[in-house]
């Protein structure tokens, strides 16, 4: 049990830092009350201005709003509001994170603002309409993972996907996948392992959320392939899946280069057409995944070379429309 007395001057400040903002400033005497009821301390006005002063002087942002009675309030914080927003809608729409978990979350992060602010936060239960993943081992196996990459270990894991009947099941029989990760990164509000596969036998990737338990750290973990770039496979291997990559020409329409710069980048060659239309060319993985992308799009963004790609497209297209 820890008997050392209380800082008042400290008290003075998580109090204004928890209890007051913008729109609830505190008075030396609600101040006061709070110092008594949280901390069974007694103070004074004059005691409590010159905590204000100290706090003020070692660089914690105090207000002072002038009046009969002054009102105090911390200005800037570590997060302003706008920026705890941020992080709590990313947290609400993470398909990596529980639901349990994504609340813990939250409640830390909230305990950055003032408790008014917190409510307010706190009062967007987005997450209600959003999947989320049922796998509460996510914090373990995350940091296992990031342990591994600091360290250049291997690890080994089960993998489960779902049956019809949405239970888990462990792929290929519980086999055990053995990783050398090199990073971990989000994408589509889910967050995956990337590394060398002794499966596979190639870079790939895995979504953590999908490990079955804690990940053990296995031996030295296999250095990259010569001439690899985490850039260049999340750009174009990862964003559209496996497939071989292949310069392809696409011809879209004039409101269509938001779309082709969301996906590819600047740095793509575009060649404009009379029409207010262009051409541009990319590389990517031929993959469902890709002639899917293409497909939302209804005309709009056209495959126009290789012959061979556009066949493909072609094929699966009237398979589509031959399904009864």
């Amino acid at each position: 049990m820890n008997d050392l007395p209380l800082s008042r001057t400290l008290c003075v400040y998580k109090i204004l830092d928890r209890y007051s903002d913008e729109t609830h400033p505190l008075t030396l005497r609600q101040i006061i009350d709070l110092l008594h009821e949280q901390y069974q301390l007694h103070a004074h006005r004059t005691t409590v201005t010159k905590d204000i002063a100290e706090l003020t002087a070692y660089g914690v942002d105090i207000v002072t709003v002038h009046s009969t009675q002054n009102r105090y309030f911390i200005g800037n914080r570590v997060f302003e509001i706008p920026e705890l927003r941020l992080l709590i809608d990313a947290i609400h729409s993470s398909k990596c994170l529980t639901s349990k978990k994504s609340r813990e979350l939250i409640d830390k992060l909230t305990t950055l603002a003032s408790v008014h602010q917190a409510d307010v936060l706190k009062a967007r239960p987005l997450s209600d309409c959003i999947y989320k993943p049922k796998n509460e081992q996510i914090y373990y196996i995350m940091d296992t993972i990031h342990q591994a990459i600091d360290e250049g270990r291997q690890i080994e894991f089960q993998y489960f996907d779902y049956a019809p009947d949405k239970t888990v099941v462990l792929r290929n029989d519980g086999e055990v996948y053995r990783l050398s990760p090199y990073a971990c990164l989000w994408s589509g509000d889910h967050y995956y392992a990337i590394g060398w596969s002794e499966k596979h036998q190639n870079v790939s990737a895995f979504r953590v959320d999908r490990v079955a338990g804690v990940p053990t750290l296995g031996e030295k973990a296999i250095q990259p392939p010569d001439g690899f770039d985490l850039q260049e496979y999340t750009k174009t291997v990862f964003e559209m899946y496996g497939g071989p990559l292949v310069n392809v020409e696409l011809r879209c329409q004039s409101d269509m280069m938001k779309v082709i710069l969301d996906r590819f980048t600047d740095d793509v060659e575009v060649t404009q057409s009379d029409d207010n239309g262009f051409t541009v060319t990319v590389k990517v993985p031929l993959s469902p995944t890709f002639y899917g992308w293409l497909f939302t799009f209804g005309g709009q963004i056209r495959l126009q070379s290789p012959s061979f790609a556009v066949n493909i497209y072609k094929e699966m297209l009237q398979k589509n429309l031959e399904i009864q």
